[in-house]
């Protein structure tokens, strides 16, 4: 008997029956004997109505009422998920986040968990009860329900499995797993069997879908293993696929290059003829900080005669403008010449816990990349990734290439 944790996304849950199609895959892990907790989203289209109506009902709203009104979505779908399982003989209740607790900071709107128990969850598991939990919420220190951004059923899925000291935690999507890339822009791409944490989160936070990153990081922190797998496949199949992000050493063989991700909510800003002296850096990017501004990648050139230099970065394509109006008003204090900007730019990434022990993997990326017209503007590298920015009309281009130049195409 193993305890696991199931996650069902609002696409799964967007209508009844396909909330019955929930309930049969829920049990069948009891029939096989398993303790269950289910953690759901908002039937699929709810949040943006339950937001939208925040935004008529006043332009400055409270953050503590705009959780209220939006965490209903969620509890709608745990209170019909359990009539449901309890309409076809299987013992269940719904929870909210504040009742477990899941322990929240007072971030409405986009809290962070800090700490949670599973000793109530536990007790109803131990006795047969599979617990229907309301995903995307906490309780903050103010006794408020705290909702935890765009994504956070997942976080709340691998929450719940950690305090419930899980086997594994179940996310359920509409793709049957994590690809080597979008199957959408390369027809051969593959779904990857083992993925480490590590890999994983970097190809959720370079761009890919499939997992929120901030469960990503809960789930590497905790070592919960996290199976991906799709809700429409038929509950009573004998052959399922799916994708498990486990530790490293769980995975037999692992390629150079595991994914190739990229991301085109990006921006580029260059600032021209900026004094090259100590503390130019900081007059840069500490008001871009003070706005909570997030800066990327970071190239600098020096002029031949050492006393200017061009700085480029990047900031996600939604804070372009607003990065523009802060390096623009912060003029005279940076004394640069001349402000430039382009958001049609596009972030690729290689990602491989396998670079770490293998040399001349950015060379042929360069390479390859060069031999096909295709200039890159930025690098940015860790020891288990490479990114780089191009030019967005050659994204397509790019991600085939890379994707069969390491092999992916045949994994």
């Amino acid at each position: 008997m193993a305890r696991l944790v199931l996650k069902f996304g609002g696409t799964s849950v967007a209508t009844i029956e396909r909330i019955r199609n929930v309930a049969r895959h829920v049990e069948r892990e009891v029939k096989a004997g398993h303790q269950v907790a289910v953690v759901v989203s908002a039937m699929s289209g709810t949040t943006n109505q339950l937001v939208t109506w925040v935004k008529e009902a006043s332009e400055f709203y409270d953050p503590r009422e705009y959780d209220a009104v939006v965490a209903s979505g969620e509890q709608i779908t745990s209170g019909l998920l359990a009539i449901v399982l309890q309409s076809i003989g299987i013992k269940a209740r719904s929870w909210q986040g504040w009742q477990i607790p899941l322990n929240t900071d007072d971030s409405h709107g986009a809290a962070s968990i800090q700490d949670f128990t599973g000793d109530r969850l536990i007790a109803g598991m131990d006795s047969g009860e599979v617990a229907v939990i309301a995903g995307f919420q906490g309780v903050a220190s103010n006794e408020r329900i705290a909702t935890l951004g765009r994504g956070g059923s997942d976080t709340s899925a691998v929450a719940i499995a950690a305090a419930v000291k899980a086997d594994r935690c179940d996310i359920y999507t509409d793709v049957d797993g994590v690809y080597t890339t979008d199957p959408r822009v390369v027809a051969k791409a593959q779904r990857i069997e083992r993925i480490a944490y590590e890999e994983m989160l970097e190809m959720a936070s370079l761009g890919a879908k499939v997992l929120q990153v901030r469960s990503v990081e809960m789930a590497m922190v905790h070592r919960v293993p996290v199976y991906v797998r799709s809700s429409f496949d038929a509950p009573d199949a004998s052959n399922w696929n799916g994708t498990l992000v486990c530790d490293e050493d769980e995975i037999m063989e692992s390629q150079v290059v595991t994914g190739i991700a990229f991301s085109k909510d990006e921006a580029k800003i260059t600032l021209v003829q900026v004094a090259d002296k100590p503390g130019v850096a900081a007059k840069v990017f500490g008001p871009l900080a003070d706005a909570s501004i997030n800066v990327d990648m970071i190239v600098q050139n020096v002029s031949s005669d050492g006393k200017t230099t061009d700085m480029t970065f990047t900031v996600p394509a939604a804070e372009f403008a607003r990065a523009m109006d802060v390096l623009t008003k912060a003029k005279s204090e940076i004394g640069y010449g001349e402000l430039r900007g382009d958001k049609d730019v596009v972030k690729v990434s290689c990602i491989g816990v396998g670079m770490r022990t293998h040399a001349g993997v950015a060379v042929k990326m360069f390479k390859a990349l060069a031999e096909r017209g295709i200039n890159i503007q930025a690098i940015t590298t860790s020891e288990i990734k490479i990114s780089i920015l191009i030019e967005a009309a050659y994204t397509e281009l790019a991600v085939r290439t890379l994707h069969t130049l390491y092999d992916l195409d045949k994994v």
